[in-house]
């Protein structure tokens, strides 16, 4: 039986719009979980994982299938090619649009992902980062271009090692980045995204899937194996076709850069599988310590999809104020 929705005030009308959010580390099951509240509520579930705006990676970056969507509606899902960049702030203007159409079809959004930066551009805002002069960008692209980010990397540890500790050395995109901002304004990206606007207008309800780390371990390594017998090695070989730019934002994602390896004759299958799950199980456990440091979640085991019903439930019914994250 279908709930009644819960108020959806919109973003000009002074009534705040009620989003549930489901995060959690990868594997943890959001997915599922969103389309249980699906099959009780009228929803539209919007992607909050920036690996999952790619449209040519669908499996490797595990988002929601064709049988999946048909559910209900999904927004933010694979609409961006390869050499595209996704930014905390593009996302978060296209999450408003989303939200907004949400409203006006008198669906609940629920934000699905495990992306915590854009959790927190929606809780907290953006920064008001100045505009990066056009020459700048190019000098610090012509940089990586000839240096490589891992060398680019290390420059940004002497200037801003908070925010190059979260950040891969060759995610060229969020390397150049964060030595443009540092280059243009004086100051690193880290103070800046301490100096956030706050945003009026949502009322955050965070829900947390959490598993023990060896159930968590084991469900990931199963994952890499489905994502495989699925085509993941063809799914890759396509998007490099499409695009064959090593540098591409697109490939940057875990599990796309470790087959793309094995492609190009760098490294076996079995060595591409395993450096795939180091990783994975490495960004799995930074997630989770992210999402720990968040006030106000609410923590539900993860396989419980109707804990996580039961909880919505009450979440609509009461609608308490302690429920918005600070």
């Amino acid at each position: 039986m279908e709930r009644e929705q819960p108020e959806c005030g919109g973003f000009a009308d002074g009534q705040p719009t009620r989003i549930i959010c489901l995060v959690g580390a990868t594997g943890t099951g959001k997915t599922a979980a969103a389309l249980t509240l699906a099959r009780h509520y009228p929803v539209s579930v919007v992607n909050a994982d920036s690996r999952q705006v790619y449209r040519d990676v669908p499996i490797i970056t595990a988002q929601p299938g064709d049988g999946e969507q048909s559910q209900c509606p999904h927004l933010l899902y694979g609409f961006l090619a390869m050499n595209e960049t996704i930014s905390a702030g593009r996302f978060m203007d296209e999450a408003r649009q989303g939200l907004i159409a949400c409203r006006e079809s008198g669906r609940m959004p629920i934000l699905v992902g495990g992306t915590g930066l854009y959790l927190r551009a929606l809780a907290g805002g953006l920064a008001d980062i100045p505009q990066v002069p056009a020459e700048v960008r190019s000098a610090v692209l012509d940089a990586c271009t000839t240096q490589g980010s891992e060398a680019l990397h290390a420059r940004l540890t002497a200037v801003d090692p908070a925010y190059a500790s979260r950040i891969h050395p060759r995610d060229r995109q969020r390397v150049c980045r964060a030595l443009e901002v540092f280059q243009a304004s004086g100051r690193p990206l880290s103070w800046w995204h301490t100096q956030a606007r706050s945003t009026q207008g949502l009322d955050l309800c965070v829900i947390g899937l959490r598993l023990p780390r060896p159930e968590l371990h084991d469900r990931l390594a199963r994952r890499i194996d489905l994502m495989l017998e699925l085509g993941a090695l063809q799914e890759i070989q396509r998007a490099w076709d499409g695009c064959p730019d090593p540098e591409a934002p697109g490939f940057s994602g875990i599990g796309c850069r470790e087959l793309l390896a094995h492609l190009q004759g760098q490294k076996t299958l079995e060595e591409a599988k395993d450096l795939w799950l180091f990783r994975t199980r490495a960004y799995a456990k930074r997630q989770e310590t992210w999402f720990n440091n968040i006030a106000g979640v609410h923590w539900i085991p993860a396989g419980e999809p109707s804990a996580v019903l039961r909880l919505v439930d009450s979440l609509v019914a009461n609608r308490p104020g302690s429920d918005d994250i600070e």
